[in-house]
């Protein structure tokens, strides 16, 4: 799961940067999206699988704040990315004669950063702090199963919910599939030329 969900968002990554007509507003925020998703999803799986493999389950202090301070800034990012996706979907709708003059290249990099700062500020300030003053308690079953499903199934999920329902999003990864077949084909004859 873990690799299905690196390798979907880098897929969608790749697809939005190398075919020049999904560099629009709307691709750029969901390669944020995708980026932040192997973000959020890399803060807490590599070492939940060392665990299991090792049957060790032993974290030390500094790590636990360092994963969680990645946990909350990259949970919190997604939900500010789907509200900036969703602002810039309603005005595609509400006012799509001023769409892009609305949504500017100066504007979709405002938003993103935005996003950033507030995280930062706001949201992880707060929960670390309510994290750090409440008490350690065992974690049952069901909260990991709840845990997994959140940290590691909805990243894995999004590149399908997002993009592969998309119909640009589905030729630009035939074409960038197409490019790497060529590019495959092309070089190693290049390396057999003198």
């Amino acid at each position: 799961m873990y690799l299905i969900t690196v390798l979907g968002n880098l897929l969608i990554i790749l697809a939005i940067s190398s075919v020049s007509h999904l560099h629009t507003p709307m691709y750029f925020f969901l390669s944020n999206l995708s980026f932040v998703d192997i973000c959020f999803t890399s803060t807490t799986v590599p070492k939940m699988l060392w665990n299991i493999q090792t049957q060790r389950k032993v974290i030390t202090y500094e790590d636990c704040i360092t994963q969680m301070y990645f946990f909350i800034l990259f949970a919190g990012l997604d939900m500010f990315l789907l509200t900036v996706m969703a602002y810039d979907r309603f005005v595609a709708i509400c006012h799509p004669l001023h769409y892009t003059v609305i949504m500017n290249p100066r504007l979709c990099g405002l938003l993103v950063l935005v996003s950033w700062v507030l995280m930062v500020s706001l949201f992880c300030c707060t929960s670390i702090g309510v994290y750090l003053s409440s008490a350690a308690t065992q974690s049952s079953s069901s909260s990991a199963i709840a845990s997994v499903m959140y940290t590691v199934v909805t990243p894995m999920l999004n590149p399908f919910i997002y993009s592969l329902r998309n119909k640009d999003i589905k030729e630009a990864l035939t074409r960038f599939s197409g490019m790497v077949a060529t590019k495959r084909l092309i070089l190693p004859g290049l390396k057999k030329c003198p």
